[in-house]
């Protein structure tokens, strides 16, 4: 784990927010100046503490507007199936998340969709891809009431 001080994070918690602030700003918000504030980003970026930067969109400009949650179940599970799983997993495009869980169900994937029938056909290909799928459960969002890529840095 990287050894990060106030200053550290306090850069880390503006770039989550304006990734694309300019140096010269971010540095004068922090209180350094430009060169001491971008080799910090950029030895940040080396260790692997800032993995990137992304442009969010907007999932109705994209048509996007229908967001579920679907639960996995495998009916039977080893390394090999797990490692099946997440090969197919990884290559849906409709898929924004997948994760490996403990619990009553194994696999818990977000997706964002166009409508029902693009729901409908991406549970038809991820239970068709799955080695040993046994049941799926979902969840439709009604509302988005928070959704944030940021984390808290510990300032």
């Amino acid at each position: 784990m990287a050894d990060l001080d106030r200053t550290d994070r306090r850069i880390l918690d503006i770039l989550q927010r304006q990734g694309r602030i300019s140096m010269t700003e971010l540095a004068e918000q922090i209180g350094l100046s430009t060169s001491p504030c971008s080799e910090r980003v950029k030895r940040m970026e080396r260790e692997g503490v800032i993995t990137g930067y992304h442009a969010r969109l907007s999932p109705e400009a994209l048509g996007k507007t229908l967001l579920v949650f679907v639960e996995i179940k495998l009916a039977s599970k080893s390394g090999e199936v797990f490692d099946k799983v997440r090969k197919e997993l990884l290559h849906v495009p409709d898929v924004q998340e997948c994760h490996l869980v403990s619990g009553s169900f194994d696999y818990l994937v977000k997706a964002r969709l166009g409508g029902m029938s693009e729901y409908r056909r991406l549970l038809g290909d991820i239970l068709k891809k799955l080695p040993v799928a046994a049941e799926s459960h979902s969840y439709i969002v009604m509302e988005e009431v928070k959704e944030t890529l940021a984390m808290p840095v510990g300032l």
